[in-house]
């Protein structure tokens, strides 16, 4: 039962002798399974106290930098801002960074200048492009511990990475869409924003796996680089539909999706099963609408929070802990939405 605490301390919070409390510790025996558990929860709630001690008055500045497109980040700064009261007593500001697109090297600056700037940490979606592992290593050599959020660079310097098991995403639709297509002819269509996001790539690979252990024949096309806008994602999937005019099922892992559905309607096509990533403004308007079949979802709120608090960690003012695990993913269908 590691701890810092001295026997007088704990005793005086669980309420018991020092001489019971030092037979808990130290195994001698003797003593009731209530009493030890009491000794147990002095502990933790020692642990706690000092926890909320050392974050009192703390303030950490935390800059949130994402490439994604607006309703994205939109819903990412809303999850930050409510998850903020949970943090007290630490007070944690907030500086946002976000582009929908542009070169890489624009993003890179906007890291270089958080390093000479200086910050507590940074939360970072970026693309996994060497330019940006880079800027990373120089943050960290700044002593700015960094967090990805939602697509990982797993070969850069990071502090840890926060999000779902995109490769079990992947699967999961795949998945799905062989039960809701069955045996149904038709090819399957999927969208990426980007081949440069990690979270992307492995879900398109998780997909693609899952699908050819399956249904290995059913056919598959792809169509990438619409950077999730609206506009771009429209001439894609009117290109894609033109050249493929058995494509009746799309899984869209970078969005864009109310564009994907006009391109369908426009020609007169129908789009039997549509699943989707992540309950954005746009997504869940169309899934309420019953023209999403399913999202995968995870809660960005509990995403960062957890990111906040790998931060907070790396300057001392919460204890270590383990392994930060994958996010749940969930299933959202228009029968199951959140209220």
């Amino acid at each position: 039962m590691g701890h810092p605490f001295p026997i007088r301390e704990i005793a005086r919070q669980a309420g018991l002798s020092e001489a019971t409390v030092d037979r808990v510790l130290n195994g001698r025996g003797g003593v009731r399974t209530s009493t030890a558990d009491e000794v147990r929860r002095a502990i933790a709630d020692l642990d706690r106290q000092r926890t909320q001690v050392r974050l009192v008055g703390r303030t950490f500045m935390v800059d949130i930098v994402m490439q994604a497109p607006e309703r994205f980040s939109t819903a990412v700064r809303a999850a930050l801002e409510a998850e903020l009261p949970a943090l007290h007593p630490a007070v944690l500001r907030s500086r946002f960074h976000f582009r929908e697109t542009g070169p890489v090297r624009e993003l890179v600056r906007t890291l270089d200048r958080i390093a000479r700037r200086g910050s507590q940490g940074v939360i970072l979606k970026a693309p996994d492009v060497p330019e940006v592992v880079a800027a990373v290593a120089r943050l960290a050599t700044a002593g700015v511990p960094v967090v990805t959020l939602v697509t990982d660079l797993p070969t850069s310097s990071r502090l840890g990475y926060v999000g779902i098991d995109d490769r079990a995403a992947g699967a999961t639709a795949a998945y799905l869409m062989g039960q809701w297509l069955g045996d149904r002819p038709g090819t399957v269509l999927t969208s990426l924003s980007s081949g440069f996001f990690r979270n992307e790539e492995e879900r398109e690979m998780g997909f693609r796996a899952a699908m050819r252990t399956r249904h290995p024949d059913r056919p598959l096309a792809e169509i990438t680089e619409g950077q999730g806008l609206d506009a771009d994602q429209y001439d894609l999937v009117r290109a894609a539909l033109d050249r493929d005019p058995g494509i009746r099922a799309v899984y869209s892992i970078g969005g864009g999706n109310i564009a994907t559905l006009q391109a369908f309607a426009d020609l007169g096509r129908d789009c039997a099963v549509f699943i989707a990533h992540d309950l954005d403004q746009d997504n869940t308007r169309l899934l309420g609408e019953q023209r999403l079949s399913a999202v995968l979802h995870h809660d960005l709120r509990q995403d960062l929070r957890e990111a906040c608090h790998l931060v907070m960690r790396a300057h001392g003012a919460l204890p270590p802990a383990g392994p930060t695990p994958p996010s749940a993913i969930q299933v959202v269908t228009p029968y199951n939405m959140p209220r």
